[in-house]
């Protein structure tokens, strides 16, 4: 390019020089307070340092600037008023547009609390609400003066200069992402922990960091049975769980407590074997039995048809009272139901083969009325055996209830019909002891009979 050419392009570079004009310098040097700036001009320009918000060392010569050409004619220095500050802003709000326009994240400092909210550098003065400053109101809002943060941009009008910022939106999709790439990267059978959120009647709700809640079901807390969540867990208490399953579609999560420890059922055919004798804690009474926990996650029912050789028990609270520690029989297990029976008679012998030998059938025996039904009556014979005496059984004749011809603590003679070991029953007879006095008397000559009898054996 030769001389001419040189001297034509600056002409032109000169000549599109005009006030208010966003152009380029290279810093020179710094002197005193002002900073010189070649742009490329018949002179020099000028910018005041306090423009370029730095030290006096980070103010770097060579440096490339934006500046806003103040003015064409030189100051008494020679030299063109120029303005960093003045070309900061418009900068600055080109890129506020930009990043309002692509939804972009932009970094900003808080500086000042106001009515309603806070003042914020981002380039440029923005408002911020004091319902977008967090996620949740703050319990000393004037905590956030002073700080650096990110922000959205929620309102822009460039007309008139105003910009409105959350710093509670930026956090909110910061967390979502995070979120998501959290749940991303979970795995099964992870050991996470989290807090306590939520305890409703089927589980409760696990929060874990950015947001993640996941359930840990009642079923998934306790290898033994549990009836609320609240028997294991409390609200807000930090808890280490296992992942059981994540859904990256749904978004959701579920945790488990019990998988933390071995299951207890997986060998409890070999710890416990059928005939063997364990020691428990009764933790449960119902009407038909007791829970026996021999274990953590093991527990067994003591059917209320094992507490004793006799039939004689309504309610297991008779034998066995809640916290008891008893010792019993496992006599039925079923890994796979996890179910575990016992029994507490099975280690007392066996009454009913001496009660079939001493009350056999067709035997007379006596007994007392301990309680009348609708059906017959059950008659005690020796402490703690009893007999039915059907209804059908009492007489030949025709009644409605036992009570018209017995009444409790009343003493019967009868007869014994039927043994049932395996079940323990008795059946009973009262009519049947008219029908067995009537065999007697037929089996027993009266005196007269016998005389003749004599008599004739005599004269022959």
């Amino acid at each position: 390019m030769t001389t001419q050419d040189v001297g034509k392009l600056l002409e032109e570079k000169i000549a599109g020089f005009k006030p208010g004009s966003l152009i380029k310098g290279k810093i020179v040097r710094v002197a005193g307070d002002d900073v010189i700036v070649d742009i490329d001009y018949k002179s020099e320009g000028v910018a005041s340092k306090e423009e370029f918000k730095r030290n006096i060392d980070e103010i770097v010569p060579g440096e490339e600037v934006n500046v806003i050409v103040e003015s064409l004619d030189p100051d008494v220095h020679g030299l063109v008023p120029l303005s960093k500050e003045k070309a900061d802003v418009i900068l600055n709000w080109e890129k506020v547009e930009k990043c309002y326009e692509e939804d972009g994240i932009i970094d900003g400092f808080i500086f000042r609390s106001v009515k309603g909210g806070y003042r914020v550098d981002i380039g440029v003065i923005a408002f911020l609400p004091a319902s977008q400053a967090d996620t949740s109101p703050m319990a000393n809002p004037s905590t956030l003066v002073g700080k650096k943060a990110q922000f959205k941009i929620i309102s822009l009008d460039t007309q008139r200069r105003n910009i409105v910022v959350s710093r509670r939106k930026f956090m909110e999709e910061e967390k979502e992402v995070n979120r998501k790439d959290a749940l991303a990267a979970m795995q099964k059978n992870q050991l996470v922990t989290g807090t306590v959120k939520n305890i409703v009647d089927y589980g409760a709700f696990i929060e874990l960091e950015y947001g993640i809640v996941g359930l840990l079901h009642l079923n998934d807390m306790s290898w033994g049975k549990i009836s609320y969540p609240s028997q294991v867990v409390s609200m807000g208490q930090s808890i280490e769980v296992v992942v059981l399953d994540v859904d990256i579609d749904k978004q959701t999560v579920s945790f488990g407590l019990k998988q933390k420890t071995p299951n207890p059922w997986e060998n409890v055919e070999d710890k416990y074997p059928v005939g063997s004798t364990v020691e428990g804690k009764v933790v449960n009474i119902t009407d038909y039995g007791a829970f026996i926990k021999i274990e953590d996650g093991v527990e067994g029912l003591l059917h209320i048809s094992e507490l004793s050789w006799t039939g004689r028990i309504k309610r297991p609270s008779e034998i066995v009272a809640m916290g008891d520690n008893v010792t019993v029989q496992v006599i039925d297990i079923k890994k796979d139901e996890q179910r575990i029976s016992f029994s507490l008679r099975e280690l007392e012998p066996n009454p009913w083969p001496e009660i079939v030998e001493r009350y056999p059938v067709g035997s007379i025996i006596k007994g007392k009325v301990y309680n009348l039904t609708d059906f017959g009556a059950f008659v005690e014979i020796e402490p703690g055996i009893d007999g039915l005496l059907h209804i059908s059984n009492i007489t030949d004749e025709t009644i409605k209830h036992p009570s018209e011809l017995l009444r409790k603590g009343q003493k019967v003679d009868v007869k014994v019909l039927e043994i049932d070991a395996d079940n323990k029953r008795i059946s009973l007879g009262m009519k049947q002891m008219e029908e067995h006095e009537k065999s007697q008397d037929q089996a027993e000559p009266d005196s007269e009979q016998i005389k003749e009898e004599d008599n004739e054996s005599f004269d022959s």
